[in-house]
């Protein structure tokens, strides 16, 4: 057996607290997704990405760093969103190679409509419990974690560099 490196008492509840967060908040926000609208967190977040893109158009490679996920499971997405009619898959006329997911009009529609109860619902679950400072202080602790995961994640590029 090696010597492990043992959590001290307050690392140990500050790993419980975030653990906690990872596992309760994802299915408070599926929770009002799924009864507005049918989908899940991940469905909403792909719709976002794309909405927010330029020409509301990604790659598929970008669309997964942007939604921390793999191809495949983007790919089955992507699928079952356009059954909905609100996103569409096309090769890129710039490079036949690449397959660029977008946003329809239909998805448009779809975003706009539950953007202003899921923002509503992130700020009851997250926002209104912090206190001043602790955004700037969660945004940067999130980002030292991410770093530490994977340096090349899309959310530590600088905004001029994200699309």
């Amino acid at each position: 057996m090696t010597d492990a490196r043992w959590l001290t008492p307050e690392e140990r509840k500050a790993w419980l607290a975030l653990l906690s967060v990872m596992t309760v908040l994802p299915g408070a926000l599926d929770a009002q997704l799924q009864r507005a609208a049918r989908i899940t967190l991940f469905d909403y977040t792909v719709l976002a990405m794309l909405s927010e893109a330029h020409g509301r158009a990604l790659p598929m490679t970008e669309l997964a760093a942007r939604t921390s996920s793999s191809l495949s499971r983007l790919s089955h997405v992507v699928t079952k969103l356009g059954g909905r009619g609100w996103v569409e898959r096309q090769s890129s006329p710039g490079d036949g190679r690449v397959t660029t997911a977008s946003i329809t009009q239909a998805g448009m529609d779809a975003i706009v409509s539950l953007a202003p109860d899921h923002v509503e619902n992130v700020r009851q679950l997250v926002f209104d419990t912090l206190e001043e400072g602790d955004v700037e202080d969660l945004r940067r602790i999130g980002e030292r974690i991410v770093a530490g995961l994977d340096p090349k994640h899309w959310i530590l590029r600088p905004a001029d560099q994200e699309s």
